[in-house]
Order: structure tokens, then sequence, then C-alpha cells
């Protein structure tokens, strides 16, 4: 790693230095221009430089580098499709990172607005707003739920600045860790694995079904299930608004207590994308040192892991479907689980089952909680507009994608109700779905 992307570096969040940086940078992704059709930040950058005769990076204001920034959503396919990152060229790009420095810089020199310090704050406690709004799911559901665009979600936008737009997930009223310490237990004959699963916030507090067929798949499949202890939300939202201490205070906490379950001989199963990268990457960047890198080195996504143990020595799925196989499927593929590199294990998965698998992997808009933001609004929804398009050209039987923002977004712009691949393959094994009345 260079130190411009070190966050313990002592000029990380140093103004000046950020700030030539990003003329750096800026400079030499206006001279390629290859990334052009990820996000909107590389256009609107190149038509700021383009506005210069001599088309220099220099001539940007700071308020120009920062709306480049702000218009950012950390997909980070410009790095998986860069030619020049570190690992490969001596320029050393990681315009992903340098963004996250960005906002780190402007957090720390206050450059970031009380308006939105408080959404970020509102977005950043997670696990607080999940174990509250379970308790009161019915209470919280009818907010959440209520009519985008209308009074209640607009006042829900002034106190918090969520979008008053956005289709939000609902609250469960049992949290998946709940469910998974009542459930009966089960005696697994011949094992093949043994995980500890980390839920996520999504899992935990929204959509405890995913985690519940993800358990009963895996132990279907001689996989003894055990449950992260002492593990919180990832911190994505703290990362990703540029609140470097409060993220390393959180990701210091769970790598501490995943390094923990990785030495009890557990292996860690993270069925969201978003959080699956930064368990994966973030913590080895922001936290460090052998504990990091163990729990790094030992972290699956969901479908990841099946997959490992299907091709393993020894091991193998069992691959008896008789429940419900669609005919087609149109798997979406979230950002951040493309930017793990791990190839397309989901898609592997679900065409075990003997369904035809369509592709389709235009962005969601939403990459953590940006898509969210009110502020965001006018841009990630022609995103998401997009990805509806793809996902009605495809025209399958059925819908799936890993990412459960992604798959709100999804039913928000078609009216589709995409499934997470483990639920396609429970419901392929014909285990029914748990139901949970919000």
């Amino acid at each position: 790693m260079t130190t411009i992307y070190d966050p313990k570096h002592p000029l990380y969040v140093d103004e000046a230095d950020v700030r030539a940086e990003l003329t750096r940078v800026y400079d030499l992704c206006h001279g390629c221009r290859l990334c052009f059709k990820y996000c909107t930040s590389f256009p609107t950058l190149f038509e700021m430089i383009d506005q210069h005769d001599d088309q220099d990076a220099g001539r940007l204001t700071p308020a120009q580098q920062d709306q480049v920034v702000d218009e950012c959503f950390q997909c980070k396919l410009c790095y998986v499709n860069c030619p020049y990152i570190p690992e490969l060229h001596e320029w050393a790009l990681d315009f992903p990172r340098l963004m996250l420095r960005t906002d780190a810089m402007r957090h720390a020199n206050k450059q970031v607005s009380l308006r939105d310090r408080a959404t970020d704050a509102v977005m950043g406690h997670t696990d607080l707003m999940g174990k509250a709004a379970t308790l009161a799911a019915p209470v919280a559901n009818k907010m959440v739920g209520a009519k985008p665009g209308g009074v209640v979600r607009k006042a829900m936008q002034a106190a918090t600045g969520v979008s008053a737009v956005r289709m939000l997930p609902p609250y469960a009223r049992q949290r998946f860790s709940t469910w998974f310490k009542k459930r009966p237990k089960v005696r697994i004959a011949k094992r093949q694995g043994r995980v500890a699963i980390f839920p996520t916030c999504l899992v935990e507090y929204q959509q405890p079904q995913i985690g519940h067929d993800l358990v009963k798949v895996y132990e279907r499949n001689g996989i003894e299930c055990s449950l992260a202890e002492g593990a919180s939300c990832c911190g994505a939202p703290w990362l990703h608004s540029g609140d470097v201490k409060e993220f390393t205070k959180v990701a210091e906490k769970n790598v501490a207590a995943l390094a923990k379950s990785v030495r009890k001989g557990h292996d860690i199963v993270v069925p969201q994308p978003t959080c699956g990268y930064i368990l994966k990457k973030d913590y080895i960047d922001y936290v460090g040192g052998d504990d990091a890198r163990l729990v790094a080195e030992h972290t699956y996504d969901a479908a990841e892991y099946l997959i490992k143990v299907h091709k393993g020595e020894g091991t193998a799925l069992d691959t008896d479907f008789t429940g419900f196989v669609p005919s087609t499927v149109t798997y979406h593929t979230p950002c951040h689980l493309k930017a793990q590199n791990i190839g397309l294990k989901s898609r592997d998965l679900i065409k075990l089952t003997g369904a035809k698998v369509k592709l389709v992997q235009q962005c969601s808009g939403i990459d953590g909680m940006w898509g969210l933001r009110a502020e965001n609004t006018d841009i990630s929804i022609p995103i998401a507009k997009k990805l509806a398009d793809e996902i009605r050209k495809a025209d399958s039987e059925v819908v799936a994608g890993d990412c459960h923002l992604a798959n709100t977004a999804i039913n928000e712009q078609t009216g589709a109700l995409p499934l997470h691949p483990l639920q396609l393959v429970a419901r392929a094994y014909g285990i029914p779905e748990e139901g949970d009345a919000r």
C-alpha cells in the first residue's frame, strides 16, 4: 500500500496533500477516460476539466474537486477495471480509496455540514436503530413503509436526511440472532465445514429470512453453523461518510470478535456483499495486524463458501433439488461482490439447481447507503432505472441478487421481489420459507 491510501499516515487528512493528490489523479483519469460509464463522477470530472483550454486538472477549485467526490458511491468498479492500480502500475491509482481519503479529510477538518453529520449519525447507528425498530416493528414499518413522497416520508427526510422518495426495507419483528438461538438444534452426521455467521444489519434486523435459509441450506450440506458472537455492524456507513475514528472503533471490536471465532476453527460467512468486502479488504487497511489478516483470509461470501465445499476434496453439495426450480433466473451481480474478485459464485450456485441464469451487471446506485441519502436522489434513481430496464429485458421467471438494498431498489423500480441466491436454493431443495409478521 502507498502512503497515499494509508489511513495511519500522518498526512492522510492533510488538506494540501489531499488536494494535490486529487489533482494528480484527476489529471490521469482525464487522460484515460476508461471509466466514463461507471458513475457520474467521471463525466462530471471530464466536463469540468474540458472547460479549460489547457485541460489542466489543477485549475479545478476545491468545490469542484469535492463535487466529484460527492458523486462517487463507492461501487469500486473503476478500481476493478483500472489498468493503473498500485499492484499493476507505478501511477498507483486507487480512485475509490482516494475518495474515502478525501471524505476523511473533509470530516477531520470540519468541512462537513451539521446537516450531513446528522444524516451520518442516523445511518451509522444501524444496530441502535435496528434494535429499537424490531422491538416496535409495526410502528417503525408504518413510517418506513409510508407512501414515498408523502407527508410522513417528507417529515422523515427533514429529520434524518433519508430520501422521502426511495423505498426502504421494512424491519422484522424477530431478529435473526433471536431465531438462531431459539431454533431446534440440528445434528450433523457428516460435517463438511464449520462457520460463524456474520449476519449483517440487513439480515439481523430487516430480512432474517435470508439468514434462516442460509442456515438450513448449510446444515443440509453438513456445514455446522454458529453466530459470530460479539460482532456488530461492519461499520460501512461510518467509513463511507468519512468518519474514520468511528469506523476504526467498530472495526477493531469486530476484528477481535471474529478472530476469536476463526481460532476456534470457524470460517466467517457473510450474506451481504458490502459487509463481506469490508471484512476482507477494509479491516486490513484501517485496523491492520495479524488478527485483521486472519479474519480476511477466513471470510467468505455465502455462495462462495458453498461452491468451495462443492469443489473441495472429499466434499460436495447435495444436488437433489425436489422443490421449486424456476426455468429462468435473472441474477443481478452487486458491485461490491464483483469488487471482491471471487468470480460469479452465486450464479454458479443457482446453476446447480438446473435453472437457466441470465446475468445483469448494471449497478443499482445504492452502494451501501449512498443512494438513500436525500441529496443523492437525482443521481441514484436514474441509475436504478437503468437496472430496472435490464431486469425487464431479461424477462425471467425469478429475479435474484445478493444485496438486499439493491434488491429493494429493484423492487422499487420494477415491482419484482428478488430473492437472495440462498433463498432460491432453499426453495429448490423444498425448504419452506418461514413467515415473519411485520
